[in-house]
Order: structure tokens, then C-alpha cells, then sequence
């Protein structure tokens, strides 16, 4: 099947090369790729992405339209991200976890523009803090992740979350800033607690 952009025939999807390493995937033709990325097999990357060099999308992945994947960002497998997602750099994404549309990560806890001396802000002039999202973890819809912080194991974070502090495995945060109301099983079942969780599975 062919696909329409801006009027014109797109070709079909094609095999391609990323750093030395030729994977099964489906790249679509507005998406950038950096050299030096790497996509892993079965990963479909969708309308205009844009995929930086050094970044790792691992196999089975779905990117949606507009995603932006920072330089060296690690991105595990069988990861969706929809639409219009930024993970910027120092961001962790292990295996499984689900990043809603619009969501938001950040880099730097001061950001600024210039330096106190009105000098533009240059690269060494700020401090990269890291993001974990671990395993199984599910993010709403217009949430911001706060740079600093771990997300636990399949914790889920209610849709425009503003998230500032970790959140423990199984944990359900919501609101700004992001509350702890409860927990979630990795089937989503509300719990009473991360044990509860666990042991339904």
C-alpha cells in the first residue's frame, strides 16, 4: 500500500543502514535518521521523526509522527511512543514502556538561555540531569517529566502529570505536581499496595 504526503506518491518502505548494522524496519520517508543512530528490528518510525546521531531505538518499537529522539538517548524494546514525544538527552527508556502523545522530558533543572552575564548559554554551560523510565512504565497524555527523576517499574502517571520526584514501582501518580494515589498491577488493576501489585502480575 502507498501512502499519501503533501500530494505527492511516497515509495513503499525499504531496508536500511544504521552505523554498520542492517535491520528489518520500517523508516518513513519524511523521518530523519542521523548518521550514527541505531533502529532495531521490526521498529516502525512514522512521519517526520527525527532520530539524532548516537540515539538507540531497540527492536519492535513504534515511534509516531513527530517524534524526537535526542543524541544518545537508549530506548529499550517493544517501546510505543505516539505522537509529538521529545526525549531529550540523558534520557533512559527500558523495555515495554508506553509514552503517551505530547509528553514532554527535560534535560536541565536551571535552564536559561544566557549566562548571568547576558552571554549566550553554550554547551558547557549547563548541567545535564539524567531521566530513568523503567520497565513496563506507562506515561499520559501531556505529561512533563522533570529531569532527575527514576519512574519505577510499571508505574503509570495519569495523563497531564507534571512529574518532580521518583515514583515507586507499580506506583499511580496524577496532577501537578505528580501525586502518589495508589498502585496499578502490571495489567493495570488498581491495588492496595506495590505488593498486592506484584503478586497479580
Amino acid at each position: 500500500m502507498y501512502l499519501h504526503w503533501f500530494g505527492g506518491q511516497l515509495p513503499k518502505p525499504q531496508q536500511i543502514k544504521t552505523k554498520g548494522t542492517v535491520d528489518t524496519m520500517f523508516v518513513h520517508p519524511s523521518a530523519l535518521v542521523e548518521d550514527g543512530a541505531t533502529i532495531g528490528t521490526d521498529s516502525k518510525i512514522w512521519h517526520l521523526c527525527h532520530i539524532r546521531r548516537g540515539a538507540r531505538v531497540g527492536s519492535e518499537c513504534v515511534l509516531g509522527r513527530g517524534v524526537f529522539v535526542d543524541a544518545d538517548v537508549q530506548i529499550g524494546s517493544r517501546v510505543k511512543i505516539q505522537n509529538y514525544v521529545s526525549v531529550f538527552h540523558g534520557v533512559t527508556i527500558e523495555d515495554g514502556v508506553f509514552v503517551g502523545p505530547h509528553v514532554c522530558f527535560t534535560n536541565d533543572l536551571f535552564p536559561r538561555a544566557i549566562n548571568a552575564d547576558g552571554s549566550l548559554k553554550a554547551a558547557d554551560d549547563w548541567v545535564l540531569a539524567h531521566t530513568l523510565v523503567k520497565f513496563g512504565a506507562a506515561i499520559g497524555a501531556n505529561s512533563t517529566i522533570v529531569c532527575g527523576s527514576t519512574i519505577g517499574r510499571w508505574a503509570m502517571i495519569g495523563a497531564g502529570s507534571v512529574v518532580t520526584k521518583d515514583v515507586p514501582d507499580y506506583g499511580l501518580v496524577v496532577g501537578n505536581p505528580a501525586r502518589l494515589i495508589g498502585y496499578v498491577s502490571p495489567s493495570g488493576k488498581r491495588c492496595a499496595s506495590p505488593e498486592e501489585a506484584e503478586r497479580l502480575g
